[in-house]
C-alpha cells in the first residue's frame, strides 16, 4: 500500500520512455547543466536487479523490495520484465520543500502516478526504432528475444489519462540537446 501524496504534484515531472531510450543519459546530463541552487532533484530508483554504472537506482533483493512495500517505504511502485521499481516516500519531502522532481518512471504506470500526483507532468522520450534496437543491443544486458520483446513494447501506445499533461522530447540526436530540453522542463515546473 503506497502512503496518500502530502502534495499535488505540480512540481513533479514523470519520465517515460523505452528501455534504450536514454533516460538515464539525459538524466546525468541534466544534472551537470544544474546550477548549484536550482531546487531540481532526480529520484533514485529502487530496483531488483544490478544498476549499470550509468543508471541512478539502488538494488534491493525481492525480499528486501517488499519488505519496504508493506512498510509504506515507496511513494510509486511496480512490476515489468520479472523486475520490481520502485520510487521512496523522500520524494513527498522534495515536492514539500518547494523542489521540482525528476522521476524515472514507467509508461505502463503513468494512471497510478496521475492517481498519486494529479497535476504531475509526464515526459517521454522518443527514439526511432532503428536507434533503440542498436542502443539496447550495445548495452549488452539483454538477449536477442528480449530485445525484439522491448522493440514490441516500445511500438505500443499507453494509456494517458484524460487530463494529464503529456510532452514528448525526442532523443534521435545529440542528447545534450535532449538533455537542455528536459531541465527546460524541469525549471519551468519550479514555477507551478
Amino acid at each position: 500500500m503506497n502512503p496518500p501524496a502530502p502534495a499535488s504534484g505540480a512540481r513533479l515531472v514523470y519520465l517515460m520512455g523505452a528501455s534504450g531510450s536514454g533516460k538515464d543519459t539525459l538524466l546525468r546530463l541534466m544534472r551537470a547543466r544544474l546550477r548549484g541552487d536550482e531546487p531540481v532533484l532526480v529520484a533514485h530508483r529502487y530496483i531488483t536487479r544490478d544498476s549499470g554504472a550509468t543508471e541512478d537506482a539502488l538494488r534491493l533483493t525481492v525480499e528486501e523490495f517488499a519488505r519496504r512495500a508493506a512498510l509504506g517505504c515507496f511513494a510509486l511502485r511496480w512490476a515489468s520484465h520479472g523486475l520490481f521499481y520502485g520510487i521512496g516516500i523522500e520524494v513527498d519531502t522534495w515536492l514539500d520543500c518547494g523542489a521540482a522532481v525528476i522521476i524515472n518512471g514507467s509508461r505502463a504506470h503513468l494512471a497510478d502516478a496521475y492517481q498519486r500526483y494529479p497535476a504531475l507532468t509526464a515526459v517521454e522520450i522518443t527514439v526511432d526504432p532503428t536507434r533503440l534496437a542498436q542502443r539496447l543491443a550495445e548495452r549488452g544486458r539483454e538477449t536477442p528475444e528480449q530485445i525484439a520483446s522491448r522493440l514490441a513494447r516500445a511500438a505500443q501506445d499507453f494509456g494517458v489519462p484524460e487530463g494529464c499533461r503529456l510532452l514528448r522530447v525526442g532523443n534521435n540526436g545529440a542528447p545534450e540537446a535532449a538533455a537542455a530540453e528536459l531541465l527546460d522542463i524541469a525549471r519551468d515546473r519550479l514555477a507551478a
